[in-house]
């Protein structure tokens, strides 16, 4: 019936700024950049991987009016929107080390997991993101 997800959204509260953070400074790859009249459609994925998108998205219009969208720009900044993200590396110490000499907003220290060694990091948004090498490429 499926065959995959192609594509995933996080809230940003400035595109611009998330473009920046996810291709200068994560190594992203920008995908799409459009302006749609309505919204600007603003993609990013992992370099060779542009089957599988993610949609840095500005709360408001058209899926939600500007009261809405200004509550959800608040739980955005406190990190409270439940958005998160996990990307996948060969070598975990080397990217915790890339990282956090760029400055990036370390949130734990690498740590062994029963499925393999991960950290955590925050977007300039507050956006939760996991950044792991797994002990079994498959999980």
């Amino acid at each position: 019936m499926y065959q995959a997800i192609t594509r995933s959204q996080l809230f940003v509260l400035d595109q611009d700024e998330a473009l920046d953070f996810y291709v200068g400074t994560l190594g992203l790859e920008l995908s799409a950049d459009l302006d749609l009249g309505f919204m600007r459609w603003l993609t990013v994925c992992v370099p060779g991987d542009p089957g599988r998108e993610i949609l840095l998205e500005k709360p408001g219009p058209p899926s939600m009016d500007e009261a809405t969208a200004g509550q959800v720009r608040e739980l955005v900044a406190k990190g409270a929107m439940g958005g998160w993200l996990c990307i996948t590396t060969a070598d975990v110490q080397a990217t915790y080390a890339t990282l956090r000499d760029r400055g990036v907003d370390i949130t734990d220290e690498p740590a062994t997991r029963p499925y393999g060694i991960d950290f955590g990091i925050r977007d300039p948004s507050g956006n939760a993101i996991r950044i792991g090498q797994l002990s079994d490429p498959e999980a």
